[in-house]
């Protein structure tokens, strides 16, 4: 059998490739500003229907009463399980039919009803940070509430 030039070159590459495989799967993340409007705050107040604890992302369902008195469920993108983990939250700290406010930063697409938090506020007072640091994300300390377009559930 003759060796050819190519032969061993392919083999090294395939070798080189499974060593430096570490097992885990791909992992693709999105920029804040492929999905998400910084330019558009919204304060969302009202009742916790869900929560996702899935990864990448955990995701809260929201059910906001609107001024006609019709409700309708914002979905809200927070930090992954883990980051919240070491936040000192986890799944239990969302029960279903909680009360709270929401501030983050709309979709671009503004006929979703979607959302990336940056903090939710608890009735009793308690202020957890759900947003995502890096990735374009605004700063979480530079939030504007007066530009904020607010959805209550008490209007």
């Amino acid at each position: 059998m003759r060796i050819t030039f190519w032969q061993p070159a392919l083999c090294g590459a395939v070798v080189a490739a499974a060593l430096l495989y570490d097992g885990s799967p791909a992992k693709a993340h999105h920029a804040f500003g492929s999905e998400f409007d910084a330019n558009s705050p919204v304060l969302l107040k009202g009742k916790i229907a869900k929560i996702e604890w899935v990864n990448p992302h955990t995701w809260i369902h929201i059910e906001i009463k609107k001024d006609d008195g019709a409700k309708e469920i914002w979905m809200v993108e927070g930090g992954s399980p883990n980051t919240l983990l070491r936040r000192g939250a986890n799944k239990n700290t969302f029960p279903e039919g909680t009360e709270v406010v929401v501030d983050g930063y709309q979709a671009r697409d503004h006929n979703e009803k979607r959302a990336n938090a940056r903090n939710v506020t608890f009735a009793d007072g308690r202020k957890l940070f759900l947003g995502m640091t890096g990735t374009g994300a605004p700063d979480p300390e530079k939030f504007d509430a007066d530009k904020a377009k607010t959805l209550n559930k008490d209007k």
